[in-house]
Formats: structure tokens, C-alpha cells, sequence
């Protein structure tokens, strides 16, 4: 059965959605843990809140149902090794991440962040062969985007806006985007097996929930007890809109392909970082000129990267 096909348009402009919500889940679950004056504990309620979307849609949906019956047999005869499911842990780290310093330093800090530390990993993993798509060469417009978005994240250091804000708080993104792109190869290996992209999603949520609960006890344990949890509803929402966007980027990659669904979302989701920290300031942002700046950087990273020069070379 093919795959019914949609305007162009609106292939993209839902590429830049994905971007968009992923902008929108960071600065939710960095208000929670603001708010709640405990970013382990946030993280632990957006991803637990993700895991209870995605068990419902398992045992509502067929194919969820096909994808565990593959993942049981293949763990039990170990065609599925125990690595394939550790994807989880880069996932927890993110949300954590996001809780601990998304509502200090802002959305844009930490998105540039994220768009250099997977930069970085996706260079050295696609050059080792740990993705799906095997050994991918590392060329010259590859290393000029890893460079750039380098670039962005020192444009972000400069300046007084993060005084007596602690190196690892602003080194937590960068770490963050590496264990994306670790994350995001994973997940392409566990799905080649599963067949089944709703499988290895509930996959990853059920091991990131485990860490995450885990570490927010053991937090409470030693700190005590967070602040009583906010009333509004819509702090609670980060698990939720991570399980659409997921959901969205699988349905829309046949249609606009890798390339384009990742441009997509990454301007989506940096644009959108610009507009939430200049209508909500984080309380130790770089500032809107450094912003601006540090954005347009990273984009400029991704095109790089990216574009096929090559290709439109030969096309002109």
C-alpha cells in the first residue's frame, strides 16, 4: 500500500512543527522544574506522563501491539541486544537537562547548545558506523556545520548575561544534544528490528522513566521533598507534546525525507527558542542581541551541514 501524499507545503510547514513543540516541551519542563524548585522530579513527571500516553497507544493500536510481540521474541533470543534499549538513558538526560536548566538559562541557550553537541556526535558516530545507514563519510561542508555551530555556542558565552551562572549548568545542553545523536542511532537500530517506530519509542520512555524516577528519589532522599506541585495544568504537558511530535516527525519523514524533516525542525525549534525567551525571559539569558546571533549561527550550521552542495553543483 503506498503512502497517500501531501502538498509540499504542508509537508514542511509540519517539519517546522516538529521544531516548534520540541521549543515548547523544553520550556514546559523547565518552568515545572523552576517552579517546583526540582529539576529531577519535573523530568521524572514529563517523561512518566509521556510513558502512560504511549502504553494506552500500545495496547490501543495493532501495530503497537505487533511492535512488543517482535521486541519480547527478539530480547528472548538476544537478535535484540540489551544496547538496542539503553536509548532511553540519553532521552532522560535531556528532559533532566531541560528541568535542571531550561528554566534558568532559556529556551535559545539551551536549543544552541543541543543543535552543537549533536553536531559533534553525529560526525563521530555516522564516521564509526553506529547509525542505521552504516559508515557515513565526514566531508567538508559536515565539519564547516560542526564548526559553525561551535561558533554559536561561544557567541552565547560571551558577554555579562551569564555571570555567576556554573560552567557545567551551561555545558548540560552541549552534553544533552550528544546523547541525542547517540539516542537518535539507537533508535534507528532498535526500529530496523522492531519495525515498528511506536515500539521503540515506548522503549525508550519506559528506560527513561525508570532512571528518571530513580534519580528524582534518590534526590528527595538526600534535598528533601520539592515544593507542592503547581495547580496548572499545562506544566504537566511536556510528556505529552514530546509523544506528538515524535509521532509527527515519523508520519511527515516519508514525505519530506531526513533532510528536509531535520531542517525543518531544527529552524522550527530555533526560531521559536528567539520568540519564547523574548516574550518570557529566562532569569540569566545571554540577552536578545546574543540570541539573535547565536540563532542565526546555528542555522547557518545546519545549511551547511546539510545542503547538498554537490548535488546543486552539478545541477547548475
Amino acid at each position: 500500500m503506498t503512502t497517500a501524499r501531501v502538498p509540499a507545503w504542508i509537508a514542511i510547514g509540519g517539519a517546522v512543527l516538529v521544531g516548534v513543540l520540541t521549543a515548547v516541551q523544553a520550556r514546559i519542563n523547565g518552568q515545572l522544574g523552576l517552579r517546583i524548585d526540582d529539576g529531577l522530579v519535573a523530568a521524572a513527571i514529563s517523561f512518566g506522563s509521556g510513558l502512560a500516553v504511549l502504553i494506552v497507544l500500545s495496547l490501543a493500536l495493532p501495530a503497537g501491539r505487533r511492535g512488543f510481540a517482535t521486541l519480547v521474541t527478539g530480547v528472548r533470543s538476544r537478535g535484540i541486544p540489551w544496547w538496542m534499549l539503553a536509548g532511553g538513558a540519553a532521552g532522560a538526560l535531556t528532559v533532566a537537562t531541560q528541568g535542571v536548566a531550561v528554566g534558568i538559562i532559556g529556551v535559545s541557550l539551551f536549543t544552541v547548545g543541543v543543535v552543537a553537541g549533536q553536531a559533534v556526535s553525529g560526525l563521530i558516530l555516522d564516521r564509526i558506523g553506529y547509525g542505521p545507514a552504516g559508515v557515513v563519510a565526514v566531508t567538508l561542508p559536515r565539519l564547516a556545520g560542526g564548526a559553525l555551530a561551535l561558533v554559536a555556542v561561544s557567541i552565547s558565552l560571551t558577554g555579562s548575561g551569564l555571570d555567576g551562572i556554573p560552567a557545567w549548568m551551561l555545558m548540560l545542553p552541549v552534553a544533552s544534544g550528544i546523547g541525542i545523536g547517540w539516542q537518535q542511532a539507537t533508535n534507528g537500530r532498535l526500529n530496523q528490528r522492531v519495525k515498528a517506530p511506536l515500539t521503540a519509542t515506548l522503549v525508550n520512555f519506559s528506560g527513561g522513566t525508570l532512571i528518571l524516577v530513580f534519580a528524582a528519589a534518590v534526590h528527595v532522599a538526600i534535598v528533601g521533598a520539592p515544593r507542592d506541585l503547581p495547580a496548572e495544568l499545562w506544566l504537566y504537558a511536556g510528556g505529552p507534546v514530546s509523544v506528538i511530535y515524535i509521532f509527527l516527525s515519523a508520519a511527515l519523514v516519508a514525505q519530506t525525507g531526513v533532510l528536509l524533516l531535520g531542517l525543518g525542525a531544527v529552524v522550527g525549534q530555533l526560531l521559536t527558542s528567539v520568540a519564547i525567551d523574548a516574550l518570557w525571559p529566562a532569569p540569566a539569558s545571554p540577552g536578545p542581541v546574543q540570541e539573535l546571533a547565536m540563532v542565526l549561527v546555528a542555522l547557518l550550521s545546519v545549511v551547511v551541514a546539510t545542503v547538498p552542495w554537490g548535488r546543486l553543483r552539478r545541477a547548475g
